[in-house]
């Protein structure tokens, strides 16, 4: 133990600097800080140290590069702020991730949030990287089990998929990914809890995923009270530790809570270094920072693992048009709808077989289960096109027997939806071909 701190202390020392570059504040601006002196050495991107009142710092980014001078946008409060004051520049944070990280819940700077040591591994990763080459990546992975029977069958994740849930808020987002970090068959899970209240943190930590869950992931955590600087990087820190564990050739699963909250601290930055405001109220650059996340995500190179990704996204009002979740459809391989009126009516996941997708298929399934699919879908569908009638008794039995065997499998097979456990995708097909048996479906 005591080696361990030792090598940790000493790779900690290797990466000061002995010398810095100093600016000084000459303004600030609703919430930007403007530093001269370090306009021809700074980059987009370097992290700065301010000089507060009474030798107390916070940190900084830098967002634009203006003429002689740099506009900051500061990671805390600027109380005590004063012109003059000195501004360090340092340069762009960067992560040195390892196994001894399992288990861990840490802040968006890769520090340690349960107050224990948390080790360094011996290489140090940045925090944005590029994909894996396109053309060198490798196809999707084979099935995987989620803990939900409707993922396991009807919409099914392979190793390498990238999923996106959408869901308006209260309609049981959070335990469903809870549910998949649990159960899928992965060797890590890494997840991104973006703009989160402080309290769901330890009910998703001990609650949700408890020390079962945890023993196999890692948790970076940017709570809602945080700077929209750590809120932004809390995304692009946990897809670098996903990265490293993929580079070492294992399965990670990577889960952001929520890619909408990422994408609205990324307005508030944007905003602030000058971005106008366009797509309802996003800047343009916010099509091109989700993409290039997602596009982080997926299958690797051959020799090294894949990352399988499931992106939640808070749709307002359930308006599945608006910018974020229009933007997120267009890049990911399938996207999984929570409905509120299905939550309302007592059934969880909620999730809306008809209007939602798996672009893994069918390729994920056999000849045999897709025919499977596409005979539940059509009976969903049927059944959902005269529901009203149906509960109005206005439907007569005998006038349509392919609406019979709607009716008749209805009630199963919502159950059959909602059930959630430790199953594979084989015994949840099992059991879907006995419902479908039992209500006369050859």
């Amino acid at each position: 133990m005591q080696t361990e701190i030792l090598d940790d202390l000493v790779q900690k020392i290797s990466t000061l600097k002995p010398v810095h570059s100093i600016g000084r504040v000459t303004a600030t601006d609703g919430g930007r800080v403007l530093v001269e002196g370090l306009a021809s050495l700074a980059r987009l991107g370097d992290q700065v140290a301010i000089e507060l009142v009474d030798h107390a710092w916070i940190a900084g980014e830098i967002v634009q590069i203006e003429g002689s001078h740099v506009t900051v946008m500061p990671d805390g409060q600027l109380s005590g702020l004063s012109l003059g004051a000195r501004v360090i520049l340092k340069d762009p944070l960067t992560i040195a991730p390892c196994d001894a990280w399992l288990g861990r819940i840490i802040d968006a700077n890769g520090e340690p949030m349960d107050d224990r040591n948390l080790p360094s591994g011996p290489d140090r990763r940045p925090l944005k990287t590029a994909p894996p080459p396109a053309a060198r990546r490798k196809g999707f992975g084979e099935r995987l089990a989620t803990g939900s029977q409707a993922l396991n069958t009807l919409l099914p994740i392979v190793g390498g998929q990238r999923v996106g849930l959408f869901a308006g808020s209260g309609v049981g987002k959070t335990t469903l990914l809870g549910t998949i970090v649990r159960n899928i068959s992965c060797d890590v899970a890494v997840v991104a809890l973006v703009g989160e209240r402080g309290r769901e943190l330890k009910h998703f930590t001990h609650e949700v995923l408890g020390e079962e869950g945890m023993r196999k992931c890692v948790v970076v955590a940017a709570t809602s009270d945080r700077s929209a600087l750590e809120r932004r990087r809390c995304a692009w820190t946990a897809m670098s530790i996903a990265e490293h564990f993929r580079d070492a050739g294992k399965s990670v699963l990577f889960v952001a809570d929520s890619i909408t909250r990422f994408a609205e601290a990324h307005r508030e930055i944007a905003t602030a270094a000058g971005e106008v405001p366009v797509l309802r109220g996003h800047p343009p650059s916010t099509a091109q920072l989700i993409t290039e996340l997602c596009e982080r995500a997926g299958p690797g190179l051959e020799g090294s693992g894949d990352i399988t990704s499931v992106l939640s996204v808070l749709v307002q009002g359930s308006d599945m048009d608006e910018p974020i979740a229009d933007i997120l459809r267009g890049v990911l391989d399938g996207h999984v709808i929570l409905d509120r009126a299905i939550a309302e009516r007592g059934r969880y996941p909620a999730i809306n077989l008809l209007r939602s997708v798996s672009r893994s298929l069918p390729d994920a399934a056999s000849p045999e289960e897709n025919v499977l699919i596409s005979k539940v879908r059509s009976l969903t569908s049927l059944y959902e096109q005269n529901a009203m009638m149906i509960r109005s008794g206005l439907y007569t039995e005998g006038t349509d027997p392919e609406l019979d065997v709607a009716i008749k499998i209805w009630p199963e097979l919502d159950s059959f939806l909602g059930v959630c456990g430790a199953m594979t995708p084989a015994q949840s097909f099992d059991r879907l071909r006995l419902i479908l048996r039992r209500a006369g479906v050859r």
